[in-house]
């Protein structure tokens, strides 16, 4: 091997060294490089599998906010729908009342109006119970008596109104 340049004590003695190198190095080296390397890839691995996680649980909250928002949105038109029914009913309450109202108001006016035809009846039968009495007075001349006299009268008017209407 001295003819090819190879000195065998110096290739044992490296080949030697160079195993213990390996050895120190695949020992040393060689393991908490790869147990890094396979921790930093746990990391990744961890940190996709969150992040899936992640991606997932926020589309779930849009999907629940989308669906709380559609039933916001449901209860507010109902809300809308019976504050209109609300005020429908009221308005017809309200317009119902003042019917009543006025048909009450209308009542009372009538009663009033006939009290006061009545009322100017029975004034208008006195006046013409005294005018007759007057007229009877200068008639015969001789004063009568009112009291025989207004009796008299009324049974006139009652006869004639009895007859008359």
């Amino acid at each position: 091997m001295d003819a090819l340049g190879i000195n065998l004590t110096g290739l044992i003695t490296q080949i030697v060294s160079f195993l213990i190198l390996f050895l120190l190095l695949s020992k040393l080296l060689y393991k908490p490089i790869v147990g890094m390397l396979d921790q930093r890839a746990e990391k990744i691995r961890s940190s996709l599998e969150s992040a899936e996680k992640a991606t997932a649980e926020i589309a779930r909250s849009e999907e629940s906010i989308r669906d709380q928002l559609n039933e916001a949105k449901a209860q507010g038109q109902e809300l809308v729908a019976q504050a209109r029914e609300t005020a429908e009913k009221f308005r017809e309450e309200e317009m119902a009342k003042v019917r009543r109202e006025l048909d009450e108001e209308r009542l009372r006016a009538s009663e009033n109006i006939e009290r006061e035809k009545i009322a100017a009846i029975e004034e208008v039968r006195s006046e013409f119970a005294g005018l007759a009495i007057v007229a009877a007075e200068k008639i015969v001349n001789e004063s009568l008596d009112e009291d025989a006299h207004r009796r008299l009268i009324k049974e006139v008017l009652e006869q004639s109104t009895v007859g008359g209407n």
